[in-house]
């Protein structure tokens, strides 16, 4: 495994998601893939080899085995963690298309043009919906990979003894399965970190809607108190011009006057 590379990968995601994002991809790292990295598949290792059972009848071991574990505990986590790794990295490739775009509009209208975005990290526009729509996926992929590991091995625990009926079995056998209590620890390790993945991931989009409802009520708010202001002096404005023109358009009323011969003549 290349991990500069893994490396690069999870920088560059780690770099456009929120608080709650950071988080979750530290638990997958660290919880999730170097646990089954390190331990789980040297926990399995060979299981069908070290799956007993006290028959030497010909293709009995195969059959039961094949009965009781249909998939691979180690096969069915490589999936779900590759089904719930690659979304994140389609918000990077989102953000490079988005660089892309502006650096092709500064080649064709020069540096000094305006901009498409002000900052192409910022998740607004389909930028938001693709990251909103990657969690909903993972949130998915998880819930389905934790209800198929339950309905698959018909819960999450490992019994000892197992009693095999199918044929070619002469009779009901007894089976053994090899270290069933550490194969149940680290089975239920994986669960509750997927559940705690799916938290994660809702607390995040509920975060996500919260803030976008916020910033538009606040938007709503703002233009109707530009416009209430603005119709205000408006209305201020006309008042002062109304009163003005009345001023001018009265005629004044000369004082009346009187000569001192009509004031005898009386």
């Amino acid at each position: 495994m290349n991990w500069a590379f893994l490396q690069g990968l999870l920088s560059g995601v780690n770099k456009y998601s929120t608080a709650f994002g950071r988080v979750w991809l530290s638990i997958v790292f660290l919880f999730r893939v170097m646990v089954f990295v390190v331990a789980a598949e040297k926990v399995w290792g060979d299981e069908q080899k070290d799956f007993k059972c006290n028959t030497a009848q010909p293709g009995c071991h195969n059959v039961c085995y094949d009965h009781f574990f249909p998939v691979s505990h180690v096969r069915l986590w490589a999936l779900q963690l590759i089904f719930v790794t690659c979304p994140s990295f389609l918000v990077v490739m989102h953000v490079a298309y988005r660089e892309d775009r502006e650096r092709k509009n500064r080649l064709k209208y020069g540096e000094d043009c305006r901009r498409l975005y002000q900052n192409t990290g910022k998740k607004r526009g389909g930028l938001w919906w693709t990251y909103v729509l990657t969690l909903v996926f993972k949130i998915g992929v998880d819930a389905t990979f934790v209800y198929l590991l339950y309905h698959i091995y018909e819960g999450y625990d490992f019994p000892s003894l197992i009693k095999c009926e199918q044929k070619p079995c002469p009779n009901k056998v007894d089976c053994f399965i090899a270290r069933p209590t550490e194969k149940r620890i680290f089975t239920l390790f994986m669960v509750v970190t997927s559940l705690v993945c799916i938290l994660l991931s809702v607390f995040e989009i509920v975060y996500l809607v919260g803030k976008r409802c916020r910033e538009c009520f606040t938007a709503i708010h703002h233009n109707h108190h530009s416009m209430t202001n603005t119709m205000s002096s408006g209305s201020n404005l006309m008042e002062a011009n109304t009163l003005k023109l009345t001023g001018k358009n009265t005629p004044e009323t000369p004082a009346p006057s009187y000569s001192v011969a009509s004031i005898l003549r009386y």
